[in-house]
């Protein structure tokens, strides 16, 4: 700008400089000397720095906009962007969540930024200037525009910076998308050009998203009307899922309204002679005024007290008790109270319970389940925990026992996963464990006052009862849990308040039931110790009904990584007071089957002891059956011979099997009689042999050349026939045996392996004899053979 003849702006050196008192354009991309010719050129010239971005050439998607600062800081400086997509299209121009508000024009910003948007369809059209922080979030102009940015030079620059991208085809001038804050509010918008025309056969929309629970109302303070030469003007609404409103400028807009809606004006073709089309207009912006109403009556429920607290984030829910508006209300027991709450989501607030039980004595003591009692159906929001305080002398114990199997301890790698949970507590806020159902944690026994919080997904398909309380005599220790491990899968035992460690001073007991047939593999897998002030940490374990430790260590010794404990037994851990640190320690336990080396040792003797016995059986009845046999055999006696039995082992067939032994007489002639009658074997026997053929032996009256032995028979078995006596060899038609000495292959005890098994016991092959013995009878010495006796 020029004010003064006196002052220009020059551009590059000497001798290629150039001067102008009014106007400089520098658009090549180089370093470029700029000087004035006056002391102040601030006051005198304005800075134009302008970009173009083509997005018909070069994609753009989030291209982000930044206004260079280093660029002339001292001027008034106007920063420009002109952009350029198809003409279909529009560009859009997406600001940060604070957004850009409106204002009118010839207004400033407070912080002296102020942004204007130009659109170029058929002429120009200002669509508005707008100031940092306000409920509109994006710009979409039509086909080519211009983002200007003004900031004066005493001020720094501090810019919003925006993206740009090419959005959706439209036939909009432009796209207005506004978020209407919640709670009270009243936004200004104005028309194109305002408070000059509206361009003719154009149309405008503005995108208002309305915050939940709350009602808008349309409210129109300026406007005027064009003559028409073609068509009208028209404003549409259009809301989700429901059909479009059309109505004029002088019509009801709409009022107490709810939901997201669209605007839209549409211009005619006017006489361009008169006043055109202008409208500036105010949505207003108010919660719905309609609060959840809730009388909670506690008086009928004994000791039970109501809980309710903002959770979330959201200003503008309201809650109030007897018309008193808290952040936190707290219905006492046996009290009544008057709720509301306006507008206030379901998952901003939060609903508790608590319930006190107590005893003064504990013989007053009764077991009792927990369960939720009903409360009162009003209350908007569901139920997320409800807690019981037990209070009991403090001689004794309380004990909670599962009423549907054991508990569970949560712990890392043994996690409850299922839709209930149950936290025990002491009265301070010192935790004795989360757990929940389905575990082998049978009883929990605290020598303190404690609290139960139940914490379930749904209260209304859950409501217990979650756990069985008794109370029992004093205990010695803090805390003792009884356990039942289970047989399929290790079991973690961890201290109370894992993983921040005991209380000081405090003792823990687990009596852990090991089933018959099984031992317990104990191991340590994570021990934290500290450095004690006072006294000493212990860890023990002992055999239950046994007074001797199997373990004992102390902070300052090593503790056995891995135990072997053989049936039910008693873990302990007592804490210090420590200087630093902290004592805890997590457990685990796995059962395995007993190896019972003597029932083992048993079994196997008592096998061999039956085998024996069996073998023994066997013996005796084969003696037995031996016995019997060598009774009934008899002997055939040849002198100067062997005695050989019948029973002898050559024989097939034993007596057993037959009676072939049996004999009331031997006819001798027709023991070979058969083989008689063939001439091939008569011509083979000696002349002596050859006589008249009988068909019977005379009987065999032994031999007569001596005096037989006197055999002494037992008396014959009674049905039994009697053998007869042995006939001289005189009677028989065989001529007497010389009476040679013979060897001891020729003896009736031995057979000669050559011979085939057949009526003649002919030889099957030649060679050499291979006598074998036939009669178990020891074979005295045979005597020399002599010269005289051949």
């Amino acid at each position: 700008m020029f004010n003064e003849p006196d002052c220009k702006v020059c551009v590059d050196e000497a001798p290629n400089q150039k001067c102008n008192p009014r106007f400089q354009r520098i658009t090549e991309p180089r370093n470029t000397s700029v000087e004035f010719t006056c002391p102040q050129p601030q006051d005198i010239f304005n800075v134009e720095i302008n970009r173009e971005i083509d997005c018909t050439e070069i994609p753009c998607s989030g291209v982000i906009i930044q206004a260079e600062s280093s660029l002339f800081p001292d001027f008034n400086r106007t920063f420009t962007w002109d952009l350029k997509v198809d003409a279909t299209r529009a560009f859009q121009l997406d600001f940060p969540e604070t957004g850009i508000r409106q204002i009118p024009s010839g207004e400033t910003c407070p912080d002296k930024h102020t942004y204007s948007f130009l659109t170029y369809m058929r002429g120009t059209a200002n669509l508005g200037t707008f100031c940092k922080e306000g409920p509109v979030t994006t710009i979409l102009p039509r086909y080519k525009g211009r983002v200007s940015l003004q900031v004066p030079g005493d001020t720094k620059l501090d810019p919003v910076d925006f993206k740009v991208k090419v959005g959706p085809e439209t036939d909009m001038l432009a796209i207005i998308k506004v978020n209407l804050p919640r709670g009270v509010s009243a936004t200004d918008f104005i028309t194109a050009n305002y408070p000059n025309d509206f361009p003719d056969n154009q149309q405008m929309q503005w995108d208002f998203t309305v915050p939940g629970m709350h009602n808008y109302t349309m409210r129109f303070l300026d406007h005027t009307a064009p003559e028409c030469l073609k068509k009208e003007v028209e404003v549409e609404y259009l809301k989700e899922d429901k059909k479009v409103t059309k109505l004029t400028l002088t019509d009801p807009q709409p009022e107490h309204q709810q939901g997201n809606f669209k605007m839209v004006l549409k211009n005619c073709e006017t006489n361009r002679t008169l006043q055109g089309l202008t409208l500036n207009y105010r949505v207003s912006v108010m919660r719905s005024g309609h609060p959840v109403l809730c009388t909670v009556d506690l008086t009928k429920q004994q000791g039970v007290s109501v809980q309710i607290e903002k959770v979330g984030s959201d200003p503008y829910c309201e809650m109030s008790i007897d018309s008193k508006v808290e952040k936190m209300i707290n219905v006492a027991a046996g009290t009544k109270a008057g709720l509301s709450f306006l507008d206030c989501p379901k998952e901003d607030v939060r609903l508790t319970a608590s319930q006190v039980i107590s005893c003064q004595n504990l013989a007053s003591c009764t077991p009792t389940l927990l369960t939720v009692p009903k409360l009162d159906a009003c209350l908007p929001m569901p139920l997320h925990s409800f807690t019981w305080h037990l209070r009991f002398p403090q001689d004794s114990t309380v004990d909670l026992v599962s009423p549907v199997g054991n508990l569970q301890q949560s712990l890392p790698g043994q996690e409850c996963n299922q839709s209930v949970s149950l936290r025990v507590t002491e009265d301070d806020g010192f935790t004795v464990g989360d757990f929940c159902s389905k575990g082998n944690v049978q009883k929990i026994q605290v020598h303190a006052n404690v609290s139960v919080t139940a914490t379930a997904n749904d209260f209304s398909k859950t409501k217990g009862p979650f756990l069985n309380v008794s109370f029992s005599q004093e205990i010695p220790e803090t805390i003792i849990y009884r356990v039942s491990p289970e047989t399929l899968a290790p079991t973690l035992l961890a201290t109370p308040n894992w993983p921040r460690g005991m209380r000081d001073s405090s003792t823990v007991s687990w009596i852990v039931t090991v089933p018959s047939g099984y031992q317990a593999h104990m191991q340590f897998v994570n021990i934290s110790q500290p450095k004690c002030r006072d006294r000493h940490t212990a860890m023990t374990v002992k055999l239950l009904g046994y007074e001797e430790e199997i373990m004992s260590r102390r902070e300052d010794e090593a503790a056995e990584d891995k135990l072997l404990v053989p049936h039910s037994f008693y873990l302990n851990m007592s804490n210090c007071i420590p200087e630093e640190g902290h004592f805890g320690a997590v457990t685990k336990i796995t059962l395995q089957k007993k190896t019972n080396l003597l029932a083992i040792l048993l079994g196997i003797a008592g096998a061999l002891l039956l085998l024996l016995i069996v073998l023994a059986v066997i013996c005796i009845i084969t003696k037995k059956k031996k016995k019997e046999r060598m009774n009934k055999e008899s002997s055939i006696y040849i002198s100067k011979g062997s005695i050989f039995r019948p029973g002898d082992r050559h024989f097939t067939k034993t007596r057993s099997q037959n009676e072939s032994h049996v004999y009331d007489s031997i006819d001798e002639t027709m023991v070979y009689g058969h083989l008689l009658g063939d001439s091939s074997y008569t011509d083979t026997l000696q002349d002596n042999f050859k006589g008249i053929q009988v068909d019977s032996y005379n009987t065999f009256l032994g031999p007569t050349d001596g005096q037989l032995p006197v055999i002494k028979e037992p008396d014959p078995e009674p049905g039994s026939a009697h053998y007869k006596t042995f006939l001289d060899p005189s009677e028989s038609f065989i001529p007497p045996r010389p009476r040679t000495p013979i060897s001891r292959q020729d003896s009736l005890g031995f057979q000669d392996s050559r011979m085939v098994d057949n009526e003649l016991y002919t030889f099957k092959s030649i060679g050499a004899l291979n006598a074998m013995r036939l009669s178990g009878a020891d074979m005295e010495p045979q005597p020399p053979i002599t010269e005289e006796a051949v």
